[in-house]
C-alpha cells in the first residue's frame, strides 16, 4: 500500500525562528516519524526571489541556514526528500499552465497575499511574480501529487487556491491527473506564535523573533524583553494573563499544565514578578531548544555535506516531478512527439 505524500516548505530569506518550529516544523517531524507518509520538504528559493530579486546573496546565504534548521529540528534526509525549488524544472512549466486557469482578480482577492502586500508596502509597485506566487505554490504541491500539506493556520487560503487550480486543470483537460490537497494544522491555539513585542505574528521582517539558532544568552535576553502586562508595575499588583506574551509561550512550551495554571493564578492575584516568570520561561524553552541547537552546530561543521544532501534530494524530487509532467502533457495533448 502506497503512503500518502505530504509537501511543505519555507522561503530562504533568513534563519527560521521558533514560530516556524511551533507552527509547522514540529508537525512535519511527527508526520515524518509516523511512517505513514512519504514526505517532501522544499526550500522555496524561487518564491523568495519574488520580493528579493535584487538581493540574490540574501537567498544564497539563507539556503544553507534553512537546511541547517531543518536538520536540527529532526527532519531526516533518509526519511524526507529535502530539495531546492529552483532545481525542479517541471515546476516552472506547470506554473505556466496554471497561470492560464486563474484570473488576476482571483489572485488579488487572496487574503494571505493581500495581507503580505500591505505589510511589505508595495503600493502600486507589486512585482508580478509576488502577486502570482500562489500559482507557483499550487504547482509545488500538485507536481508531487501531495495530499497533505503541513502548514500554519494562516495558509488555508493558499491551499484553497491550490484546490481550485487542480480542479480547473482536471476539468479543462478531462483528467484526474492532479489531486486536491488538504492542510494539516498544528493543535488548536498553537498555530501561530506571537512576536516577543506583542505583535500577533512572529516575523523575520519585523525583527521580533527568537531564532532556532539563537544561543542561550541571546534567547534569554529576548525573553527578558518580552511584552507582558503594562499595568503590572509592582510585584504585588494583580496582573493580566490575557495578552501577556510570556503566558502565551508558557502554554506552548511548558508541558506541566498544572504548574502553568498555578502561575496564572498567582500572577492574577498579585505577588508574582514579571522577571521571575520570564526566568521560568527561559528554563522550559532552553530544555526544548538546547538539543536542537546542539544538532545544528554539529551539522554546521560540514556545509559541503549539507549541500550534497540538498543536491541528492533535488535529484530525487526531479524524477518524481517529471513523472507527473509526462501525465500533465499527455492530458493537455502536447506530448506531440511521443
Amino acid at each position: 500500500m502506497s503512503k500518502e505524500i505530504y509537501l511543505t516548505g519555507d522561503r530562504p530569506t533568513g534563519k527560521l525562528h521558533i514560530g516556524h518550529y511551533i507552527g509547522s516544523l514540529k508537525n512535519r517531524v511527527q508526520m515524518q516519524n509516523s511512517g505513514q507518509f512519504d514526505p517532501f520538504v522544499m526550500i522555496a528559493d524561487t518564491q523568495a526571489f519574488t520580493d528579493n530579486a535584487r538581493n540574490p546573496e540574501k537567498i544564497h546565504q539563507s539556503l544553507t541556514e534553512v537546511a541547517l534548521d531543518y536538520l536540527a529540528v529532526g527532519i531526516d534526509p533518509t526519511k524526507t526528500t529535502i530539495f531546492v525549488q529552483s532545481q525542479i524544472k517541471g515546476l516552472f512549466e506547470l506554473t505556466e499552465y496554471f497561470m492560464n486557469l486563474v484570473s488576476v482578480a482571483r489572485l488579488q482577492r487572496n487574503p494571505t497575499v493581500k495581507a503580505e502586500i500591505s505589510q511589505k508596502g508595495f503600493g502600486e509597485g507589486i512585482p508580478a511574480g509576488f502577486l502570482t506566487y500562489p500559482v507557483s505554490q499550487a504547482a509545488d504541491i500538485a507536481i508531487f501529487r501531495a495530499t497533505k500539506v503541513p502548514v500554519g493556520d494562516d495558509q488555508e487560503p493558499m491551499l484553497e487556491q491550490t484546490r481550485e487550480l487542480v480542479r480547473s486543470f482536471n476539468n479543462a483537460y478531462h483528467s484526474d491527473v492532479l489531486v486536491e490537497p488538504v492542510g494539516v494544522f498544528p493543535p488548536k491555539g498553537q498555530g501561530r506564535l506571537p512576536g516577543i513585542d506583542g505583535n500577533a505574528k512572529m516575523s523575520k521582517s519585523l525583527g521580533n523573533g527568537i531564532y532556532i539558532s539563537d544561543d542561550t544568552d541571546i534567547m534569554a535576553k529576548k525573553v527578558k524583553s518580552m511584552y507582558t502586562d503594562p499595568l503590572h508595575i509592582n510585584i504585588s499588583d494583580p496582573g493580566h494573563v490575557e495578552g501577556n506574551i510570556v503566558f502565551t509561550y508558557l502554554d506552548i512550551f511548558d508541558t506541566d499544565k498544572q504548574r502553568v495554571q498555578d502561575l496564572k493564578d498567582q500572577y492574577t492575584a498579585g505577588g508574582l514578578g514579571d522577571m521571575k516568570l520570564k526566568k521560568h520561561l527561559i528554563e522550559v524553552m532552553e530544555a526544548e531548544m538546547a538539543p536542537i541547537r546542539a544538532r545544528r552546530q554539529e551539522y554546521e561543521q560540514d556545509i559541503p555535506a549539507v549541500l550534497r544532501m540538498l543536491q541528492e534530494g533535488s535529484n530525487r524530487a526531479n524524477v518524481i516531478a517529471e513523472e507527473t509532467m509526462k501525465d500533465v502533457r499527455h492530458a493537455m495533448g502536447i506530448d506531440y512527439f511521443g
